[in-house]
């Protein structure tokens, strides 16, 4: 009997767990806190937080591997003996064990399919309109994109590769599925960092971005109320994706994935003839794809691999490129704002990086505090939604030059 009992205690988690894995629980959890207490987008994190949460858990299995076996037959005939000599054998494959349910659901992030289907849902959640109607708001969604290029060289200064340094920077945009998209095509064995740090910025715009344009802006700028945007027609919704997916795609390439799928999501809402179809990816489809995205995402997060002094870099560095990519939108801003005949408030240019539409929420928030009648979302919505286009283009740029 005690032996049993020392058996079943011997085959429990407790007996296995280690130091490391007991840290990323923590971390887990406090992903969770930040997501349920504090409400830091919780369609993101909690599913991210879980899948951390299950891969640490010892003997759980649920990112392991399947073991298949190559199994040689015996030689029972004189014509098999010959094949032998020849170097010809009779063999067979035997699958031992299945692997892990989360294993097989990862393959979506590592193979390409579920960001660019996020993409497609987003495209469908997405109005254009702020951006066609102020062709501005362009320059303002590229200048965010700078912090992805300044951290792509402060990466190769710590000693990543190209490959690497390019994955990191991409945080800076804000997007999720794009920094997940590049990684796993220049950097997958830096997927787990990237993606949480990518996903954890995301969340935390709202914490990160406010110090940032007011230390940036003064008490005026802030107040500054923007002319109101023109209409945009329906033909110019509906000729827009398309442009815009011929002109990208001619031009990189690399990038046609991403921003095909994103507008034609897109297309799907404007062109008012596939009402199901739009409804389909913008609601059952991206909240199925957050799901498995943000569980397998999570569940790459294993201790040895994330309790590394190159994980904390990534981190590190991560919200530095998102930093420099929010504050080279505002200053852009400013800078237009002096050769503007409309006036410009610089607080919308932080919209640039592409976290849709929180930034934007961000940037009409504190410019309410500064003028409670003052409403800039509409017009901070052109830049957000740049820097979706954005994102994607400096992916294909980085994939262009270094894939």
């Amino acid at each position: 009997m005690i032996q049993v009992i020392l058996e079943f205690i011997n085959s429990t988690g407790i007996a296995h767990i280690s130091l490391g894995q007991l840290g990323m629980i923590i971390v887990s959890c406090i992903l969770f806190y930040l997501a349920i207490a504090k409400g830091f987008e919780p369609l993101l994190l909690i599913p991210i937080a879980f899948g951390m949460l299950l891969a640490n858990l010892p003997l759980a299995g649920i990112m392991a591997s399947p073991e298949t076996l190559l199994y040689i037959d015996p030689i029972e005939s004189m014509e098999q003996a010959q094949k032998a000599q020849e170097g010809i054998f009779s063999a067979h494959m035997k699958t031992n064990l299945p692997g892990g349910l989360i294993y097989y659901l990862s393959m979506g992030n590592k193979l390409g399919i579920f960001p660019p289907l996020i993409f497609m849902g987003v495209g469908a959640m997405t109005d254009f309109a702020p951006l066609i109607a102020n062709p501005k708001s362009l320059l303002l969604g590229a200048a965010a994109q700078f912090g992805i290029f300044f951290t792509f060289f402060g990466a190769i200064a710590l000693g990543f590769t190209a490959q690497e340094a390019a994955s990191i920077g991409i945080i800076g945009g804000a997007d999720g599925p794009t920094a997940i998209f590049l990684t796993t095509k220049l950097a997958p064995h830096l997927l787990g960092p990237i993606a949480v740090a990518a996903y954890s910025y995301m969340a935390l715009v709202p914490v990160i971005q406010p110090p940032i344009m007011k230390a940036l802006t003064t008490e005026d700028e802030r107040k500054i109320v923007m002319k109101q945007l023109r209409t945009v027609s329906k033909k110019e919704k509906i000729i827009f994706p398309i442009v815009v997916t011929i002109v990208v795609s001619l031009i990189l390439p690399p990038a046609a994935t991403l921003i095909g799928m994103l507008m034609l999501g897109n297309l799907f809402k404007e062109s008012g003839l596939t009402e199901r179809l739009s409804k389909t990816a913008s609601n059952e489809l991206i909240n199925i794809i957050t799901i498995l995205l943000g569980i397998s995402v999570g569940a790459t997060a294993n201790a040895e691999q994330f309790l590394t002094l190159q994980t904390i870099q990534i981190i590190v560095l991560g919200v530095i490129a998102f930093g420099v990519g929010s504050a080279s939108g505002v200053i852009l801003a400013k800078i237009l704002n002096k050769f503007s005949k409309d006036p410009i408030n610089p607080l919308i240019g932080s919209a640039g990086v592409s976290a849709v539409p929180m930034a934007a929420r961000v940037s009409n928030k504190v410019g309410q505090e500064s003028n409670p009648a003052n409403f800039l979302l509409m017009h901070a919505m052109g830049p957000n939604v740049a820097g979706v286009i954005g994102s994607a283009v400096a992916a294909g740029v980085l994939l262009s030059l270094f894939n």
